[in-house]
């Protein structure tokens, strides 16, 4: 774990938050598995004292699940309200729940859902532009609508993975949160772009950067691992290595 400046600042001035990113190392296509997966992580991190956990780019299933396809997608992420909503309440953190491969109203989508202390779904996500290098946006439907919200004070907002290379998505975010979340399967090869995109959208907004980033195989593909905390200097606060595990910092917001 990290601490920032300023630690002694009582907790309930709603200026500090502990986060922990949970580099989960994900089973491909195997839903029931990383369920039992993230349940296990989130009440370690939650043990270690953590305000708000955050989980990678569509956990449930790994990037991108091509057999089988349907019957691995959430519906209407009823699965992660019960599961993580419930988790959430019982042990009384935020979660930023990833995101996850969901089906609504016919419709295919790569969807985050944000939760409070009370199990609340307080926002949820449609990411917005599809790693087409992939494939995605032959498989998933990409939102249109922005994700912001406030966790014990803090204004936050969340992006998914390709998201962060675009300009628009990224500047309401950055513009609109004193936290940008940023949940992400980047793969091993190109994972040195990732730093890099959060480091320069953290200085130039002035707005700290927490990037959850997976971790392990899904298919044919190694992801990188490497979350990072980054300040809004554009300086690196923290950052994991290759494999699983949760990366914890103490950011007081000035």
């Amino acid at each position: 774990a990290v601490t920032l400046q300023g630690t002694l600042k009582k907790r309930f001035d709603g200026e500090r938050m502990k986060i922990s990113l949970i580099q989960m190392n994900m089973t491909y296509e195997k839903p029931d598995e990383n369920f039992n997966r993230a349940d296990f992580l989130i009440r370690k991190a939650a043990k270690g004292g953590c305000d708000t956990a955050v989980l990678p780019e569509m956990w449930n299933t790994g990037f991108l699940p091509k057999s089988n396809f349907e019957t691995l997608l959430d519906k209407d992420c009823e699965r992660v309200k019960s599961q993580i909503g419930s988790l959430a309440r019982e042990l009384n953190v935020n979660i930023v729940a990833g995101s996850v491969a969901n089906i609504r109203n016919g419709k295919r989508y790569n969807t985050a859902c944000v939760f409070d202390r009370s199990g609340r779904l307080i926002s949820e996500y449609d990411k917005t532009n599809l790693f087409y290098p992939m494939g995605e946006d032959r498989y998933f439907t990409a939102g249109n609508s922005p994700c912001t919200f406030t966790l014990d004070g803090i204004k936050c907002s969340v992006i998914i993975c390709f998201d962060i290379r675009f300009d628009n998505p990224v500047k309401i975010a950055s513009e609109n949160s004193n936290l940008v979340f940023t949940v992400s399967q980047w793969p091993n090869v190109r994972v040195n772009q990732l730093e890099a995109l959060a480091k320069a959208h953290a200085e130039k907004y002035g707005v700290y950067y927490a990037v959850c980033n997976s971790c392990g195989t899904a298919g044919e593909t190694v992801y990188g691992g490497s979350s990072l905390f980054c300040g809004k200097n554009g300086k690196i606060i923290a950052k994991a290595g290759e494999t699983e595990e949760i990366l914890t910092a103490d950011i007081l917001f000035d």
